[in-house]
């Protein structure tokens, strides 16, 4: 059997999505924080296939319910952001595959796209919650998956026949478990107040920092029921798609707002996790990349061969998030201080991967402010890479330092500051310095955009 396994477990609120929740989100800006080192994780892991299971997803009492569409989409348009929309293919064959190992180890599980009434292909918010987070762009086929009420082991030797099902057609699969903890920690959570409901959450997130999956079948069934959960069948699930591997559990963050609980968690291998998750990654005086995300690795690779041998390396095949098409800026650092910083806001050519070669050059050698660097300042480069997402008009009242970054436009000239910089705490500043960048006039009219940005360090 492969033991290359992959799973995260993602809450679903909406409202820490930035487009639904606006200033509300920084509530669960934890929540947000781990979901972005999922993301990281998902992309250094190059899945074939995400096989995600959602409470929200049709369901069937009886029968759990697969969706074998060539293609899904959805938006969060039901919570006021239909901007917030994911268009991923799927992966019919997979599915498929699942359908016939299920079967065969007799639980009952049938195809979304047998019944004109199950929405095949619609992705409900439990899906695009998690989704919006880590693959916005469609990169990784789907493959979604409901819940059902057959016993809790059920569910657990699914989530084998799913890992037989990736091993037989020797896919890599990512296991992506939706949902939420207790629903009623608080006397104004919307599912109602139980005093229970943190001893819940707090056995849940104990039992999976332990990787210990089989136990959490034997939670007592009282508990469960006065927690409101739900996402113990997908955490379930999960479990029994990762016996066999060797992959390690790590809970990244467990919040409770609003009466709800929020748990992030990742499990893959060891090595992958420390490669990927260590804080602080930067590079350690090993091979470039060794451990570093793709982005930085492959710009500290074009920084060290262009100030070294003077030649730009061939673009290499790309894949996963160098296989998009985005704007990017490659910052560099020493010692705390800027080195250099030159990026492009838009895509200039045919991949991501092309776009930080061209900026990471010029980052190095052609930002006006300094010198172009030396051989003898490549040991202690700080390098990151900031990915653009598409920019979206915006008014004085959408913006927020800390998480958006804004564009200012007057007549041709155009001024960008990225999101998230020391000593810029408010939108006023980030309008301000962008203008002044552009050589806008105090009291022009100004026309504003704001973008978000995946920042790889």
């Amino acid at each position: 059997m492969d033991t290359a396994a992959l799973g995260i477990i993602a809450p679903h609120p909406p409202i820490m999505v930035p487009e639904v929740g606006g200033a509300d989100a920084e509530v669960t800006c934890k929540s947000a924080a781990a979901m972005r080192q999922a993301e990281r994780l998902l992309e250094a892991f190059e899945p074939d296939v995400v096989l995600l299971m959602s409470p929200h997803a049709p369901l069937a009492r009886d029968a759990f319910l697969i969706d074998d569409s060539d293609t899904l989409s959805g938006d969060l348009a039901a919570f006021r952001a239909p901007q917030v929309s994911v268009s991923p293919t799927g992966d019919p064959e997979f599915a498929r595959a699942v359908i016939a190992e299920a079967t065969a180890s007799g639980i009952p599980v049938a195809a979304r796209t047998s019944s004109p009434v199950l929405d095949a292909g619609l992705l409900d918010h439990g899906a695009l919650v998690p989704l919006s987070f880590l693959d916005r762009s469609g990169r990784y086929p789907i493959v979604e998956l409901s819940l059902s009420f057959l016993p809790l082991d059920t569910h657990r030797m699914l989530g084998r026949a799913i890992k037989r099902a990736g091993d037989r057609l020797g896919r890599r699969v990512a296991f992506l478990a939706s949902g939420d903890c207790s629903h009623r920690l608080t006397p104004d959570a919307p599912a109602g107040y139980s005093p229970r409901a943190a001893e819940f959450d707090a056995q849940l997130v104990r039992l999976l920092a332990q990787a210990d999956y089989r136990n959490l079948q034997d939670i007592d069934r009282e508990l469960i029921e006065a927690a409101g959960e739900c996402g113990l069948r997908s955490f379930i699930t999960l479990g029994g798609f990762l016996e066999g591997t060797d992959a390690e559990t790590r809970v990244l963050s467990y919040e409770g707002p609003w009466g709800v609980g929020y748990l992030t968690a990742v499990a893959a291998s060891p090595h992958l996790l420390d490669r990927v998750m260590t804080p602080e990654s930067g590079h350690k005086g090993g091979k470039p990349g060794e451990d570093e995300s793709p982005p930085v690795a492959l710009a500290r690779t074009v920084i060290e061969t262009y100030i070294t041998e003077r030649r730009v390396i061939a673009t290499p095949s790309p894949k996963g998030v160098l296989a998009s098409r985005n704007g990017a800026f490659v910052s560099l650092h020493r010692r705390g201080d800027l080195r250099g910083c030159i990026g492009t806001i838009e895509p200039t050519t045919p991949n991501l991967a092309e776009e930080i070669i061209h900026n990471a050059v010029r980052a190095a050698t052609e930002d006006p402010r300094f010198p172009p660097l030396e051989p003898d300042e490549l040991g202690d480069l700080e390098i990151s890479v900031d990915v653009l997402h598409e920019p979206e008009p915006a008014s004085m009242a959408d913006l927020d330092p800390r998480t958006f970054g804004v564009i200012v436009s007057a007549d041709w000239r155009r001024g960008l500051l990225l999101p998230d910089l020391e000593g810029v705490d408010s939108a006023e500043d980030q309008i301000a310095i962008a203008a002044r960048k552009a050589g806008i006039a105090p009291g022009e009219r100004l026309r504003i955009e704001r973008f978000r940005v995946d920042r790889y360090h």
